[in-house]
């Protein structure tokens, strides 16, 4: 039996790794990784396997107690932090005086060949610092559609990016869970590779903002800017600076890249097909309105 450390537990996407790991039964021990305990203890009050321990990404001194008999851990980067070599660095140090080797990472599609995202330089210095491990690499998240991108289809009836026409692969975060869950409970079978996990449909914001259109009765619009006046109205809005040169550099650089690739890795190893997005857009629809 492993001690498993889930960092960024309450988020939405730690949230579907929990609930799966608690399905497939794992006979690991399971530790959620929290800022507020109180409030971990009330979202996961189903799971009563569950352990808590707290841990911060920007506050070093909570590192050593957190990872104190852990042994494997999944990892993710908080979407706000940019500025790797300030905190992944001192993490993956803290990592290995704790004698921990064993990371699943959730990186992105495509991070080993765009160096100037973030997820590239972790993945590499997760191989630098000699760790085993699993690289999940998810296409573009459907719920980016009802967190990050809901603001503005809320009070502005709008989606506004630079993207333009480019087309992105969209994959549902449950499905993206599951293949977490499953790489971490069965970690020896799959270390030291990597994974994409994607959707079957590549489609542009046109399209999506169509489809939200046919399940809602406000409708709402795609609103395609340059990065020059993205970063202008999301600095108005009070964005930090780092998060909105992510966003750009996640919605911009596809305008110049081929095409998503489509990754058959999720069915493989599930047996399922993953969510389709009008599926998924049915099933949130409430959120658009």
């Amino acid at each position: 039996m492993s001690s498993i450390l889930i960092t960024g537990a309450t988020g939405n996407l730690g949230l579907e790794v929990i609930r799966f790991l608690d399905k497939v039964d794992s006979s690991n021990r399971i530790f959620a990784g929290v800022r507020n305990l109180e409030k971990a203890k009330n979202a996961f009050k189903d799971y009563p396997k569950l352990d808590y321990v707290h841990f911060d990404f920007e506050d070093f001194d909570t590192f050593d107690n957190a990872l104190a008999g852990i042994d494997r851990i999944f990892l993710l980067r908080p979407p706000h932090i940019s500025d790797i070599d300030r905190y992944f660095r001192p993490l993956f140090t803290t990592i290995k005086k704790n004698n921990i080797n064993e990371i699943v990472f959730l990186s992105v599609q495509g991070a080993e060949k765009s160096k100037v995202i973030p997820h590239n330089k972790i993945e590499r210095l997760i191989i630098e610092s000699g760790f085993d491990s699993v690289f999940i690499r998810p296409s573009y998240f459907m719920q980016n559609l009802t967190t990050t991108l809901i603001g503005d289809i809320k009070t502005k009836r709008e989606i506004i990016l630079p993207s333009g026409k480019a087309k992105f692969n969209w994959i549902d975060i449950e499905n993206i869970g599951e293949v977490a869950a499953i790489l971490l409970d069965r970690f020896d079978e799959f270390k030291n590779q990597a994974f994409e996990i994607t959707g079957l449909e590549n489609e542009n914001f046109e399209k999506v903002v169509s489809l939200i259109n046919n399940s809602i009765e406000n409708p709402i619009r795609y609103m395609n800017v340059n990065p020059f006046k993205f970063f202008w109205i999301k600095k108005q809005e009070g964005m930090v600076n780092g998060m909105i040169v992510i966003m750009i550099l996640l919605h911009f650089l596809p305008r110049f890249q081929k095409e998503p690739r489509i990754s058959d890795f999720y069915e493989r190893l599930t047996g399922k097909k993953p969510t389709d997005l009008k599926a998924f857009i049915e099933r949130e629809s409430t959120k658009f309105e």
